[in-house]
């Protein structure tokens, strides 16, 4: 491995040390300091403060979106799901005759939850997006889809 050279990024390779070259240190003085190493393209490439680094550029984009979020327009669709939900479980609390109405209308409403995530972006879906556009709807859908079936299925 002493033989292999260095990588020195656009530069090319750098030549390996020759046998004959001198140790970095006086045999007669261990405590003697090195020669420091010559500055290279690294040097000058952490002296630039205009360019952002990935960390910075994440960083701002989650403010954005944050900021984005907290409009009453991205709680409105999350808001309007919860009370159709709200409003089948009381349907469905009234009594067995009216449970299938309550599940209806909060198998609808989760469906309608669905086709509000499918169709928004994720910056109005509000709290009706946690994971991907896919499961999220997907998530929505089948839940929907199998709460309407129970509602079917009750008399």
């Amino acid at each position: 491995m002493a033989n292999r050279p260095v990588n020195t990024g656009s530069g090319g390779a750098a030549a390996p040390p020759s046998p004959d070259a001198a140790p970095p240190y006086d045999a007669a003085d261990p405590y003697a300091t090195a020669a420091a190493p010559p500055a290279s393209h690294r040097a000058a490439r952490a002296a630039r403060t205009t360019r952002t680094t990935r960390a910075a550029r994440a960083d701002r984009a989650s403010q954005a979106d944050d900021d984005a979020g907290t409009s009453a327009l991205a709680w409105l669709p999350y808001l309007i799901v919860l009370a159709g939900v709200a409003a089948g479980m009381f349907v469905a609390w009234n009594g067995s005759k009216y449970a299938g109405r309550g599940a209806g209308l909060i198998g609808a409403s989760l469906l309608a939850g669905a086709v509000a995530r499918l169709i928004l972006p994720a910056r109005y879906a509000g709290l009706l997006s946690s994971r991907r556009k896919a499961s999220d709807v997907l998530a929505l859908a089948l839940f929907g889809a199998a709460v309407l079936a129970v509602a079917i299925a009750l008399p």
